[in-house]
């Protein structure tokens, strides 16, 4: 250990030196850091080049049924999610692909062929998951598929059309470790001559991806239940369009996912077959990585 001496000196160095030299009997005090300073001034306002010709891509997997060996109830209400999102983003200029109870086999073509496509004259790129979840997986009609292998095609080496540009993915999946016992619907009311009725979707954890970018958009903080009701749809997409086409064109995306996180926090169960199902709440989290300010204003004709 080295001695605590008060003559001491400021130097920057690497990460691989120790963090105290001994010199002539006098520490020093060692400043280090994980990469080289730079004295760039960098523009806290900076956005996203929003001017290319095409607003970008939306893929939409929504599964409401899956084979009956994965032992999980259909996702009902799921549907509306579904009409929301491709009414919202098509607004927002997006080109939108969405499907339906895909095969495994057949979401990971879809996503592969998203990938190599060229995104050259697109200004960002969205992939959103309505399904249940498991650990770091998302499910598919017949199997699961891991989030980190889906956002790892379009990394800068893999995806270069899109490098540089905001790649986010929308998760709408329960967070919480209750997998294997029986989804209670938690919340009863009526709506037009069906029951709305609020459930859970299994799981899916949180798992990030490794570069800049990204932007992953979570229904529910980790460990949680994600409540859809059966006739309109999630909460969290819910509030998502709802904000969209409130403030899609004006809001910076991070602001507009805040926006959400209230929204949706004000929400909980009401009337319950089970009463200590009452009054029980949801909050929606994002990750960002991105490393500008992101709008969708509207483009110029």
């Amino acid at each position: 250990m080295a001695s605590h001496a008060t003559d001491t000196s400021g130097n920057v160095e690497k990460d691989s030196t120790s963090s105290g030299r001994i010199i002539s009997g006098v520490t020093q005090n060692v400043t280090e850091t994980d990469a080289f300073y730079s004295s760039v001034s960098l523009d806290p306002g900076e956005e996203y080049k929003m001017s290319h010709k095409k607003r970008g891509l939306v893929l939409i997997f929504n599964q409401e049924h899956f084979f009956w060996r994965l032992g999980m109830p259909p996702r009902n209400g799921t549907n509306m999610d579904r009409h929301n999102l491709v009414r919202r983003f098509e607004v927002l200029e997006f080109e939108v692909r969405a499907y339906d109870n895909l095969k495994l086999e057949e979401v990971w073509t879809k996503i592969s062929e998203a990938a190599e496509d060229d995104h050259t004259d697109s200004d960002c790129f969205i992939c959103i998951f309505l399904s249940h979840g498991e650990n770091d997986h998302v499910f598919a009609y017949d199997g699961k598929i891991c989030i980190q292998d889906i956002t790892g095609l379009f990394k800068g080496k893999k995806c270069p059309s899109l490098a540089g540009k905001p790649k986010i993915f929308i998760l709408q999946a329960c967070r919480g470790d209750k997998h294997d016992e029986p989804v209670t619907p938690m919340d009863v009311v009526d709506h037009d001559t069906k029951t709305n009725e609020v459930e859970v979707d299994a799981g899916v954890v949180y798992t990030l991806p490794s570069g800049a970018d990204f932007l992953m958009c979570y229904s529910v903080a980790e460990g949680y239940y994600s409540h859809r009701e059966t006739v309109n749809g999630s909460w969290y997409i819910q509030d998502l369009c709802e904000a969209l086409k409130e403030h899609g064109h004006t809001l910076e995306v991070t602001e507009l996912l805040t926006l959400v996180n209230r929204k949706v926090s004000r929400r909980s169960v009401g009337r319950c077959n089970d009463p200590s199902a009452i009054g029980k709440k949801q909050v929606p989290c994002f990750a960002s990585m991105l490393t500008k300010k992101l709008y969708f204003r509207p483009k110029s004709d």
